[in-house]
């Protein structure tokens, strides 16, 4: 009886913490992207971009954060028949991001004034959301090929968005002053460390995912800024913001 009351607790402590984890990317997002989308009309000279795939982008990426959070919630319920059901809708938007995320990339890093908001040559920032769609387009197909197996597919899904979140994260308010993308990255890096000690209170260990994905979005943050100055990577991002020309 004590070993099934303590299976059952720990599943409901992994439960609660996946929806809270969800719920925080959600108002993540949705604080960063305030002024420039969510509450647009309260901000009218807040800068933002001016072409309208980035509105459709926004709501792409804000669905899903949204269906994130219903299918944690549906696990929690004891609604997995549900969560299987909802779960082809990330076929649909996964790469719906990765498309509307590297064709707003090349737009913007085209575009005569950059990145809106973003002081750093636009070619060299390129590097940023194009390195952000590869790991997410990775991690969303290794999700998808271990959906079989909850405790891989849920964590491949989690460090797919923590990845897309910095662009977010950059812009809290009083954070985008800062004006460091080392400090971006550390707050992103956040949410990976809270998923470690997660594991760690649950399991006594890493999960081997967590370990892998967690090292990997660290270990590109450092790799993406001593890329993009590079000649090779200026060379490449001529090429690519040519095709929106």
């Amino acid at each position: 009886m004590s070993s099934l009351a303590l299976g059952v607790s720990r599943a409901t402590r992994e439960r609660l913490f996946y929806t809270g984890f969800a719920w925080a990317v959600l108002l993540t997002v949705v604080v960063g992207f305030s002024r420039s989308f969510f509450l647009r009309p309260f901000f009218p000279d807040w800068p933002r971009p001016a072409e309208p795939v980035f509105i459709l982008h926004g709501l792409v990426f804000t669905s899903w954060c949204v269906l994130l959070l219903a299918q944690v919630s549906l696990v929690r319920a004891a609604r997995t028949d549900v969560h299987r059901q909802l779960g082809v809708l990330a076929v649909v938007i996964a790469p719906a991001i990765v498309v509307l995320g590297v064709t707003g990339a090349l737009i913007a890093a085209h575009r005569p004034t950059g990145f809106v908001g973003i002081p750093v040559p636009a070619r060299q920032f390129l590097v940023i959301p194009l390195l952000d769609m590869t790991l997410f387009a990775t991690f969303i197909a290794l999700a998808l090929a271990r959906r079989r197996d909850p405790q891989v597919h849920k964590r491949w899904m989690v460090l797919a968005t923590v990845n897309l979140l910095t662009a977010a994260i950059a812009r809290w308010p009083g954070v985008l002053q800062i004006g460091n993308p080392l400090v971006y990255f550390a707050l992103t890096d956040l949410y990976i460390v809270a998923l470690a000690v997660f594991d760690l209170r649950s399991r006594g260990r890493l999960h081997p995912v967590t370990l892998a994905g967690g090292l990997t979005i660290i270990a590109s943050q450092p790799l993406r800024l001593a890329l993009s100055g590079t000649p090779a990577w200026m060379e490449f991002a001529t090429w690519a913001t040519s095709w929106v020309a």
